[in-house]
């Protein structure tokens, strides 16, 4: 048996060791060639739905959001210890090559091709380098895989930050949406909040496209709704030839706040630590911050403002954008008062799954910033699944009723 394939007695035999929390001795993320390098070829669960694969799948969430309509047969990610959270939760099938070492002939077909690609070159918090530079970039090797299939998908999935409609002006969409016109695909884009589902503040912008031999009549509204096409989406489809403004219902009021999804068990910051955290808190926010009676739970980001480090509180009940912890103040914290007194702690591994919409059976082997990378590096639960719902499967359904192949 090669070094990179299980069997799937092998692959049971280590999962049975992974602690479901922490555990950073987890068999899944030493070395880096215990992954297949065959697709499987399907789920005997999911054998009748339409098939999907998911590229930079990371921890797995958008295939698990997928999953109540897809069924995800191969999936992709270069990274061992989130691959190791993927095939902890969705089974043996995660390639861990390099997307550049994937070729298109070797996959399954499939229905569905989604790809939550690098954000780095994006992202309005960082250099704005482009879709063209190294990490964002990469979205041209998925492309190029698209392009050595021998059928390809009929929907496209490409999901990035709200940076890839509104850095540069629009352009690295355009750059986009461009190539995938160009390659017979009817292409829209759509911002989607994971606010209307969970209480973490996280835009996410969703790259749909269609194969012209669909008809896509009903799934396509004349005129922007701004629920879901802000200015953004607007302004970055003006520079767009054919732009789909693709009909989404819009969802219910969320009915949970941040304190619904906290961990009963804890640790508060010791003494020392805390107080200097506290010491962070502007004025103004601690005023805000003692208005509050007992049981408030503020989260927060430390960020610098004029040369100096602060606490930035929320007062909304809703947790701020989950990050990766490349540094400590890319980590999350939370102000509790209780007894009249304040306490301070990092955000769990657990709660940052919740607040992704991940259920607490959701196993996430490794190390606290593994887990915190996992979970900030994915992409919302309900948010997938509301667009595979509502838009995605219903475009596949009318393909297949229509005899598309």
């Amino acid at each position: 048996m090669s070094s990179r394939q299980l069997t799937l007695l092998d692959y049971a035999t280590i999962i049975q060791t992974v602690d479901p929390v922490h555990d950073a001795t987890d068999p899944l993320v030493i070395g880096s060639g215990i992954y297949p390098s065959q697709p499987v070829n399907a789920h005997a669960s999911g054998a009748n739905k339409p098939t999907a694969l998911d590229f930079f799948a990371g921890s797995g969430l958008a295939t698990l959001g997928l999953s109540s309509e897809f069924n995800v047969v191969w999936a992709n990610d270069n990274s061992t210890k989130k691959a190791a959270v993927y095939a902890a939760n969705h089974g043996p099938h995660i390639d861990v090559r390099s997307i550049e070492d994937i070729r298109g002939a070797g996959l399954p077909a499939s229905a569905l091709s989604w790809a939550s690609f690098p954000c780095q070159d994006l992202s309005l918090a960082g250099n704005i380098l482009g879709i063209d530079s190294g990490r964002s970039g990469l979205v041209w090797e998925w492309l190029r895989i698209i392009d050595e299939m021998p059928e390809r998908p009929q929907v496209l999935v490409a999901e990035n930050v709200v940076g890839l409609v509104a850095s540069n002006g629009g352009k690295d969409y355009a750059r986009l949406h461009a190539a995938l016109a160009a390659r017979g695909y009817q292409v829209g884009a759509l911002r989607l909040d994971a606010i209307h589902w969970l209480p973490q503040s996280r835009p996410r912008v969703f790259v749909v496209a269609v194969r012209s031999d669909i008809d896509i009549t009903c799934f396509r509204d004349l005129w922007p709704d701004k629920w879901c096409h802000p200015l953004a989406i607007q302004r970055a489809a003006a520079l767009c030839d054919e732009f789909v403004w693709w009909r989404l219902p819009k969802p219910q009021a969320r009915t949970t706040n941040l304190d619904g999804l906290l961990d009963a068990a804890h640790v508060f910051d010791p003494p020392a630590r805390r107080e200097h955290i506290i010491g962070l808190i502007s004025p103004a926010h601690r005023a805000r911050l003692d208005s509050h009676g007992d049981g408030c739970v503020c989260p927060g980001y430390r960020r610098i403002r004029n040369g100096a480090q602060v606490l930035e509180l929320r007062f909304d009940h809703v947790a701020g954008c989950l990050r990766t912890p490349t540094g400590g103040s890319s980590r999350q914290l939370l102000v509790h008062r209780i007894d009249g007194e304040l306490q301070t702690r990092l955000l769990s591994i657990r709660e940052a799954a919740r607040l992704m919409g991940a259920p607490d059976s959701y196993r996430i082997p490794g190390s606290y910033n593994d887990g915190y990378k996992a979970m900030g590096d994915a992409v919302a639960v309900p948010v997938v699944r509301f667009l595979s719902e509502n838009l995605l499967s219903p475009i596949v359904m009318r393909a297949r009723a229509a005899g598309a192949k």
